[in-house]
């Protein structure tokens, strides 16, 4: 009898404090990966995942997060291409909310590759290196291939739209080519 009464005793006690809470899951819609880097999206929050290569345990995933504010995503792939094009001298350091990214360029095999170097909570202490990514790699994890590309562009694009054209008619004027109407405001 005592057995029962101190089986009933735990069960009532573990009832009692072991209450199940069911969260809200988040979808994160993918832009683009590439092996181990991928671009993820949720609401007007971009996230960048790479696996680390900078640990022993190659099943260490990292992730640096920003919001889309004034067409930011499309700046940082601009800002890595345009470093495929004319590599910097020194990393390009960015800073974001959380963490400082480092965008590493070297050429391996002869071809302009780019690394994301990850400070975590901005201690120079822990680091976190993704993978060597050359362009055709960049515009997949961009989604520049599949279209998706759009889903950030967007945005930018309708908040930004005519400073934009202006920027680029006057490039093209200063290229020689005249023919180019003033956009319309």
């Amino acid at each position: 009898m005592r057995k029962i009464i101190l089986l009933l005793t735990c069960m009532f006690g573990i009832s009692v404090f072991s209450q199940i809470k069911v969260l809200k899951n988040e979808t994160l819609v993918e832009i683009g990966k590439d092996n181990s880097v991928g671009l993820y999206k949720k609401d007007d929050k971009f996230t960048i995942n790479y696996q680390d290569l900078n640990t022993a345990n190659l099943n260490t995933f990292r992730s640096f997060s920003f919001q889309n504010l004034d067409g930011d995503v499309s700046d940082l792939y601009n800002l890595i291409v345009g470093g495929f094009v004319t590599p910097p001298e020194a990393n390009i350091v960015l800073e974001l909310p959380n963490d400082i990214i480092e965008l590493h360029y070297e050429k391996n095999f002869g071809q302009p590759t780019m690394q994301f170097i990850q400070y975590i909570n901005k201690n120079k202490k822990y680091v976190g290196k993704s993978q060597f990514l050359n362009k055709k790699q960049v515009d997949k994890i961009f989604g520049k291939e599949n279209g998706k590309a759009a889903s950030y562009e967007k945005p930018g694009a309708m908040n930004n739209n005519q400073p934009k054209q202006q920027v680029n008619s006057a490039a093209a004027s200063s290229h020689g080519n005249s023919k180019n109407k003033k956009p319309r405001k």
